[in-house]
């Protein structure tokens, strides 16, 4: 029997929201939309406010990453970008020291598109801008489904490089987190570690919602480790959810999972020996980094699903 097929249908965004300021931000702010946004860009984002003012600014829409609860501020337009949101944009990244910029439009001319390329060239690590076309999309009488398109973006190989020796206290943690960014790119696809940096530990995500793992080892340690991490109080809350379960837990591991932390809390963490200063052991790390994610993840996965959705 042949399946029939339908076609894709595109839909002018007009067609959907009539106004930018009352209806596509109010959309584009609810919290399903903004986590659909930061999925395209790798991003966890909650949103602080709608028209928000950050010093002298004022931005569509004001959030938060969860990973490191940075500011993230999103322009956005229904139409073709022009020169005033561009101007916008620049103003942000030349008064704030440290900020991720989203712009969201119907779609991208090509000078603004490469505008953002070298701004992300050319401005220090700490400023990000992303540009993001949306469409809509339907089959048949479905409903309208919206679509991100991302068309400029940090290169954050590049840049991790350009700032190793210059911006860093610590340049041989940067090469060790940039070795390991070549290791998870070969072998672990399915890992997405932070961008590279000269601290000692490095946050990566497994794809669970508020939670993620980190890495790493402290110079006063004779370890490194697989911490479970996540925002906030949310995660104390999690572990001390497992922690019902700690018997069954570590049987299934096959060893000890849970510590007591630095303040006395109960955490989630694997402990190895060794010492990131030992470069003849990188690997050894690495692969002990992948192997010990994807066993808990594989192990934690479902308790932490259904700690997510009970807590809405």
């Amino acid at each position: 029997m042949k399946m029939k097929l339908n076609r894709l249908q595109k839909v002018e965004l007009r067609d959907v929201w009539s106004n930018e300021a009352t209806d596509f931000t109010p959309w584009l702010a609810d919290k399903e939309n903004i986590r659909l946004l930061g999925q395209a860009i790798d991003l966890d984002l909650v949103v602080e406010g709608q028209e928000e003012s950050v010093g002298p600014f004022r931005a569509d829409i004001l959030c938060r990453e969860l990973s490191d609860d940075s500011m993230v501020l999103i322009e956005n337009q229904l139409e073709r970008t022009d020169h005033k949101h561009l101007g916008q944009l620049l103003t942000y990244a030349a008064g704030l020291d440290a900020v991720t910029i989203v712009w969201v439009a119907q779609r991208f001319a090509e000078e603004h598109r490469a505008a953002l390329d070298w701004l992300n060239e050319m401005t220090s690590d700490d400023v990000a801008l992303f540009g993001l076309e949306i469409e809509l999309w339907k089959i048949g009488d479905s409903d309208v489904a919206p679509k991100f398109n991302v068309v400029s973006s940090p290169n954050e190989w590049t840049r991790t490089l350009k700032t190793k020796d210059k911006n860093f206290k610590h340049p041989e943690r940067m090469e060790y987190w940039l070795a390991f960014h070549e290791y998870i790119a070969e072998h672990a696809m399915e890992l997405k570690p932070r961008k590279a940096d000269g601290l000692a530990a490095l946050p990566v995500r497994v794809g669970w919602k508020k939670v993620w793992f980190k890495v790493g080892g402290y110079t006063d340690h004779d370890h490194v480790f697989t911490r479970l991490i996540g925002h906030r109080e949310f995660v104390d809350q999690i572990v001390e959810s497992l922690m019902k379960e700690k018997e069954a837990i570590e049987g299934e591991y096959g060893g000890t999972v849970f510590r007591k932390g630095k303040v006395g809390r109960d955490v989630i963490q694997v402990n190895r020996p060794g010492a990131i200063a030992e470069k003849d052991k990188w690997d050894e790390d690495f692969r002990w980094y992948v192997s010990t994610i994807r066993k808990l993840t594989n192990i934690l996965g479902d308790r932490i699903e259904k700690f997510v959705m009970d807590e809405g």
